[in-house]
Order: structure tokens, then sequence, then C-alpha cells
């Protein structure tokens, strides 16, 4: 059935603002205005991208009554800007984290219910294919009682101690950062994956640098600053290792780093159950390992007798690779399906949001703590 565009405000200019407009045309959306950073930089990118209305506030976002209002901004405005885009009984997309604390992305959760608006949050890696592949996989048993999970989320991005951003600036970023940024990413691909539950976590953080050159460029522009930039100390993690307790008795492992050399963006999930084992490799999110007690094997997407859910995100034959783009397109076209009212199977709404927000925060605590620390609950 077709339908007309839904119109669509991205606030943010950003990388990931970038991505939300490439993904929100592709979900065939019309993207009508945009707010940056100041008016100029609102009336700049409104050009760069052809659209009707470059906002010098935000104000003139609601104002204008869009369909659905997208947050790109940074952590620290999340909270903000999605409260009042609820409040004033617009749709929203945010990225994550949804907040900087737990206690306020629940205040979102509420206006979310309050409202009766649809509310989602990008964790954009469960659009891949072969993540509903293996997930459809785990829930028709063919994996069995799930023993582990475990994997890890890498990156290099922050290697070089001359490399800063935003993100690197805890009032702008948060008290976490690898976590928050992609640790996040990687605990709800794992539990989206396997069906576990994690409950509880011992975590270690470290910092690889006491201090980098005050924040400048783009969100993930790597090294650029001089020695002689005025610099920042450090309060954010570069590096996490988390182990989980599961629901169900289980473990979970995961290693996040955003300074491992080599590393760009290398999210490892692996579920090992009394019947098999699977791998998604995001980097390579065309195959999946397959493991079992006679050996091994790859299953490329397309292949074989694919699960429902995996037939409905095959864009194209298989050979024709589909990646990230792909995902977050796929992640914003259910989006926009709930809008018209559907329910969509597995879409992240604010409530996975605030699921991961209280990871976040145990693993902080735990880290703190050097102890082990209960995942807060509803």
């Amino acid at each position: 059935m077709e339908h007309t565009p839904l119109r669509v405000a991205i606030v943010g200019t950003g990388m990931i603002g970038a991505v939300h407009r490439r993904a929100a045309r592709d979900a065939g959306a019309d993207v009508v205005g945009v707010l940056g950073s100041s008016p100029s930089r609102s009336a700049d990118f409104a050009e760069r991208w052809g659209t009707a209305s470059a906002y010098g506030s935000f104000e003139q976002v609601l104002a204008d009554r869009p369909d659905v209002v997208q947050i790109c901004t940074p952590n620290g405005s999340h909270h903000d800007y999605a409260l009042r885009a609820i409040r004033a009984g617009l749709n929203v997309v945010c990225e994550k984290p949804l907040a900087i604390t737990a206690s306020e992305a629940l205040e979102l959760v509420e206006a979310v219910e309050a409202a009766g608006v649809v509310a989602t949050i990008p964790f954009a890696y469960r659009y891949h294919p072969l993540v509903r592949e293996l997930r459809a996989r785990r829930i028709a048993g063919e994996f069995g009682d799930i023993h582990l999970v475990h994997g890890s989320y890498l990156q290099d991005w922050l290697l070089d101690p001359l490399a800063s951003s935003w993100r690197v600036d805890a009032a702008l970023g948060g008290p976490s950062r690898a976590f928050a940024d992609v640790g996040s990413h990687w605990c709800d691909l794992a539990e989206f994956i396997s069906g576990e539950r994690f409950t509880a976590v011992s975590a270690v953080t470290t910092i690889a640098y006491p201090t980098r050159p005050a924040p400048s460029g783009p969100s993930f522009g790597g090294a650029g600053s001089s020695a002689d930039a005025p610099r920042l100390e450090v309060t954010t993690e570069d590096t996490a290792t988390a182990t989980f307790r599961t629901a169900s008795g289980g473990v979970g492992n995961t290693v996040i780093s955003q300074v491992s050399a080599g590393r760009k963006n290398r999210l490892w999930v692996e579920v090992d159950g009394s019947r098999g084992s699977a791998v998604f490799d995001q980097e390579a999110p065309e195959t999946v390992w397959l493991g079992h007690d006679r050996g091994s094997t790859i299953l490329n997407r397309g292949e074989g007798d694919v699960s429902s859910d995996q037939a409905r995100l095959n864009l194209v034959p298989a050979g024709h690779p589909m990646g990230y783009r792909d995902a977050f397109s796929a992640f914003l076209a259910d989006t926009y399906a709930a809008v018209r009212g559907e329910a969509p199977d597995g879409l992240p709404t604010f409530a996975d949001g605030l699921r991961a927000a209280r990871i976040i925060d145990a693993v902080l605590e735990s880290a703190s703590s050097s102890s082990w620390v209960d995942i807060q609950e509803d």
C-alpha cells in the first residue's frame, strides 16, 4: 500500500545526523527541515541536504509539527529535546544513550506512555537480516539452552593521545563514553539474539590517557589536534570489560574499547548453547558462523530456507552485499510503520533505551566499587 510520506525533522548535523537523513529518505520519508547548532549551520545543511526548512530553534521544530522528530545531538541534550517533543505530542527517534542517567531515561519512558506517541532508539544492528535469522533459529530451539553469550565491540578512533571530540567531555557526553557509545549496542544485540537477560554485572574500566585536547572537529575524527592545544581532563572510560550473570543462570562477557589499533567497528556476538553455537560479526554481515558437535558451517545471507524475518529484510538477492546503511533504513522504515499504527516485531523503543541506561549505570557502579552490581528491573 502506498502511503503519503511522513514529514521528518532532523535535529543535529554531525555524522549520525547525516546517517539519519539518508536512511529517512531510503525509508520513504520527506525530510522537511533540519536544526543545527546555530541558525547559520541550519541554513548551510538545509541547502546541502535539500530540505525546505532551516530551523532557527527547537521551538520552530515543534511549531512545524513534523510527524517524527529525529534527535542526533550530543548525549547531554537528548533528554531535554526528547521530552519537549513528546510533551508536544510528536513521535520521536532519539539517538543513544537515551539519557545520561537511568532516572532521566525512565522519565522519558513515562512521558511516552502518557502521551501515546511512538518513540524509538536506533539499535539498528538488530536489522541486519542474518541477526534476525539467528534470533529466529534460537527461538526455534536450534541452539538449545544458552550457556554463554560473549564477544566484543572494538574501535580505534581514540588510540592517538591527540584524538578528541565532544564525546570525551563528560559535560556533553555523560559519565560513560565507550560503554554508553558502543557497549550499549553490544548488550542490546547480545540479549536480542540470545534471548538472555543480564541481571548483574562485574566490570572494570580504564582510561588510556589522563588528558586529551579540548574537543574540536567531528565526532569520530581521530587525531588532528596539536600537542600544545588546551587540555581536558579525561574522566570517561576508553575500555570496559564486563561479566554478566543471566536470568537463566548462564554467563555473558564483553570487551569494549575505543583504543584497539586497527579495529574500526568490530561488533562481535557469539551465542553458545547446548545444541549449537552462532556468531555474528558486524564487519562481515553477509555471513554468520554456525557451530555444532560435528563441526561448523558458514551461512550466507539469502541461502537455503531463510526465516520469514530474514526474508522481510533481504532487499537484494544473495551475493549483492547489504550492510549498516540498509539496517538503519530498515529500522526507520519500521519506526514509520509504527507511527502509521503497525506493530513491527523487534522494533527498539524507549523501553530498550531505558534498559541500556540501567546497564550502563550498573557497569559504572561496579567499576567504581569493584563489586557485583544488580541491574535494575521494572
